[in-house]
């Protein structure tokens, strides 16, 4: 290995994505698709929706490089929406309602949305934003949308797009908000073309030998990544091809106990999560070949309590630990798939399997992709010695919205050449710290920068420091992630210095934050200092910032009444590792 590794280069094309998706619907129509509660649709049932969802947007203008917001449930709809954005060669914008409504405006102004889809339900959910409101289930759009026709959408109505233009698949397809450390998000622009090269990679690098594996028979999918992540295509890429997508709604998709049961009883092959999460479905009974699909699930019959397990588990958004890998390498009948990529690079960069590692790893380059492993001097480093990931290729997003600096800081010039014909010769720095090995797969050892993940969400803690600040009371701030007694599991903690002797109160903070940054972003615990420590270059000592018990990170909570409360505070105790649990006790503040 010198320094640097690439994957197989395989011809892109000109199709994309939706152009693949109503091929195979062609072929096989009537077979089930989507499957969403009690709501199945066939491909062509699918396809429909998403043809008349795509001449609804056309005749708003929308086309190539137009942006549309989509702030919809996890549904049929959902898919249906963003397939029809694509048939037109527009760009999605994905919307987590739970999120701020400042942020969520914020990120419809930034990326220049032309309209807005969403649902009655939502209410009054931006509003205010100043574009145009589709409201799917509103009586005069779903006579519009019924007097449209199902029909693939042909090149004659979206001239832009039409096959055989050139630049055809350079457009965007989607822009994802990321953490920011300037103190707002950043929005990252991501080509058609990343999308079918990670098609292609996934048909012939994970699609085949899972099929293979079962026979030759179509797989199904558990849909549990949040939509507003591009990692949510890792499961509409089996759509596309051909397979059958189990959409689990917001209460299911977080339980895992009940997201057990579900894969259980419909016999779901591929689950795609986290490796913290993946974890709690190993200790809910998904491998232990006698998982019962009672569980918590109301709606869960007699079960399959005889021998189910899946074929194969993709794991992503964070590190995998010893314990997962080892879970799933020594599980007879499954296997595990680790995908590592930023948001700045279509979906996955590297990929690699408990098949060919017995220890963690990020995984070789996938098609069409190059990385490299420099020093800070931008040279190769050998192999067992640490350096900074770069990356370039087909799937190498074109920047960040209106952040001309930005895009050229992070997306910076390649001294070895453009890879695999992609004009522009640009890399991007990942600031992830890695390895060679000898056998050509990169392990994770962590970050050269501050950013951190929490529970599989990229962080910036200089996003949370300059929203902290903003407060009247707040004269300065640190935000950094600490370990608990958890392995591998950080948490966030703020710490804070008064505004002119101002009283700061943990508690009261931790609510300013959550009404403008999405839940993950608020720190566990805010503590107050005199001052933050520094170093004698005049740098934020860390470790020098006074430790956190999180075992008595507590609030005022009611004890818990004799019955099913007593049972689920003590269930929740004895998950957390703690002495007792209140009735009004958040979970994921308690760890």
């Amino acid at each position: 290995m010198d320094g640097w590794g690439g994957g197989f280069s395989g011809v892109v094309g000109d199709v994309s994505v939706v152009d693949v998706w109503e091929e195979r619907v062609a072929v096989s129509p009537e077979t089930s698709a989507l499957v969403c509660g009690e709501v199945v649709l066939s491909g062509a049932e699918l396809n429909a929706r998403a043809n008349r969802v795509a001449r609804l947007l056309l005749a708003r203008g929308v086309g190539p490089e137009r942006v549309v917001a989509v702030a919809l449930p996890r549904s049929v709809d959902m898919v249906a929406v963003l397939f029809g954005v694509l048939k037109t060669g527009g760009a999605y914008l994905p919307l987590d309602v739970d999120y701020p409504v400042e942020r969520l405006e914020f990120m419809v102004r930034d990326a220049g949305a032309v309209c807005l889809v969403t649902v009655g339900a939502l209410g009054d959910v931006l509003s205010e934003v100043g574009v145009e409101r589709i409201v799917l289930d509103d009586p005069g759009v779903v006579g519009e949308l019924a007097g449209l026709s199902g029909g693939d959408v042909v090149d004659a109505e979206r001239p832009g797009f039409a096959r055989g233009v050139p630049g055809r698949l350079e457009h965007a397809a989607y822009v994802i908000y990321t953490s920011g450390s300037t103190g707002r998000p950043k929005g990252v622009v991501t080509p058609y073309r990343g999308l079918t090269n990670m098609l292609l990679n996934h048909r012939a690098n994970i699609f085949a030998p899972v099929v293979a594996g079962v026979g030759g028979r179509r797989v199904r999918v558990a849909h549990t990544v949040s939509f507003s992540f591009d990692m949510s295509w890792e499961e509409l890429l089996w759509l596309v091809e051909g397979h059958e997508v189990h959409v689990c709604d917001e209460g299911l998709r977080r339980d895992a106990e009940a997201l057990t049961a579900y894969c259980v009883r419909h016999r779901v092959d591929v689950v795609n999560v986290t490796p913290t999460y993946a974890q709690q479905l190993f200790e809910c009974g998904l491998l232990s070949n006698s998982a019962s699909a009672s569980g918590s699930d109301a709606n869960s019959g007699a079960g399959f309590a005889s021998g189910y397990r899946p074929v194969l588990v993709l794991l992503g958004g964070e590190a995998v630990s010893e314990g997962v890998w080892g879970c799933l390498r020594d599980t007879e009948g499954v296997s595990g798939y680790n995908l590592y990529g930023p948001t700045e690079y279509t979906i996955n960069t590297l990929g690699g399997g408990t098949t060919e590692s017995v220890s963690p790893v990020v995984g070789r380059p996938i098609w069409n992709t190059r990385v490299y492993v420099l020093d800070g001097w931008l040279r190769p480093v050998p192999v067992g010695v640490a350096g900074e990931l770069y990356v370039t290729g087909v799937g190498l997003a074109r920047g960040y919205v209106g952040r001309a600096g930005l895009t050229a800081e992070r997306f910076v010039a390649d001294p070895f050449g453009g890879a695999f014909g992609v004009s522009g010769g640009r890399m991007y720095r990942t600031g992830d710290v890695v390895r060679w090995r000898g056998d050509g797969c990169l392990e994770f050892l962590g970050r050269r920068d501050d950013q951190v993940k929490v529970r599989g969400h990229r962080v910036e803690p200089g996003e949370i420091e300059n929203v902290l600040v903003g407060h009247a009371d707040v004269a300065q701030a640190a935000v950094v992630a600490c370990a608990t007694d958890v392995p591998g599991v950080q948490r966030l903690v703020g710490y804070v210095v008064g505004s002119n002797g101002a009283s700061l109160d943990s508690s009261s903070l931790r609510g300013w934050l959550a009404g403008r940054l999405p839940e993950y972003m608020v720190p566990a615990v805010i503590v107050g200092v005199d001052a933050l420590p520094l170093t004698v270059n005049g740098k934020l000592d860390r470790a020098a910032l006074p430790a956190v018990d999180f075992s008595a990170v507590r609030t005022a909570s009611r004890a818990p009444r004799p019955g099913s409360e007593a049972v689920l505070c003590e269930l929740f105790g004895e998950v957390l590792g703690l002495p007792a649990v209140g009735v009004d006790d958040n979970f994921f503040d308690l760890g």
